[in-house]
């Protein structure tokens, strides 16, 4: 018997059903998905330092258990002593069984631990049905030891869905377990 991740078994059996319900789809097909999951960083101390580049992708390797790539600049910047082609961030882009493990440990283990948490805001949405939030600090993360931080920083998450509009993908995400505040 094979190993389904728990969050990709519980979108089949009952999400798919929530939802087109809730939006009178006529096909299983309409029924909006998560494509993919996104997680970037920008390293501006990267300039003066090399390192923290590779700080960034080893952490973000950790935490999503998928090799993480640094990312370049597309041109110069002066005023930031910015060079075309130096590495200024890390991103990795998480689908398929990785990408619902890693929502699952989000949404159970990571979130809960962000200190006063009340929810995560529900205007990152941009007008397409993906939803894009920033966590201020990666420790929240079981995966990274805290000991071995050398700088406290933050990420960007960014949701990509197949739905049309917001209310769907919302709609979606909260079926997923997304604590979405209450307005």
């Amino acid at each position: 018997m094979s190993y389904t991740v728990r969050l990709k078994e519980e979108y089949r059996n009952r999400v798919v059903s929530a939802l087109k319900e809730e939006f009178s789809y006529s096909n299983v097909m309409q029924v909006p998905k998560l494509r993919k999951i996104v997680l970037s960083r920008g390293v501006g101390g990267a300039v003066a330092d090399k390192k923290l580049i590779d700080y960034a992708v080893d952490e973000f390797t950790t935490i999503t258990g998928q090799k993480a790539v640094s990312t370049i600049s597309k041109k110069d910047v002066a005023a930031f002593k910015l060079r075309k082609g130096m590495p200024i961030g890390a991103k990795v882009t998480l689908r398929g069984e990785r990408m619902y493990e890693f929502l699952d440990r989000l949404v159970t283990i990571s979130l809960p631990r962000v200190r006063d948490f009340q929810g995560i805001n529900a205007t990152g949405f941009d007008g397409r049905g993906n939803y894009s939030m920033g966590i201020e600090e990666q420790i929240i993360f079981p995966e990274i030891d805290i000991d071995k931080v050398n700088k406290i920083s933050g990420l960007n998450i960014t949701f990509e869905t197949s739905a049309n509009t917001d209310a769907e993908a919302k709609s979606l995400l909260t079926q997923l377990g997304l604590p979405f505040k209450k307005n």
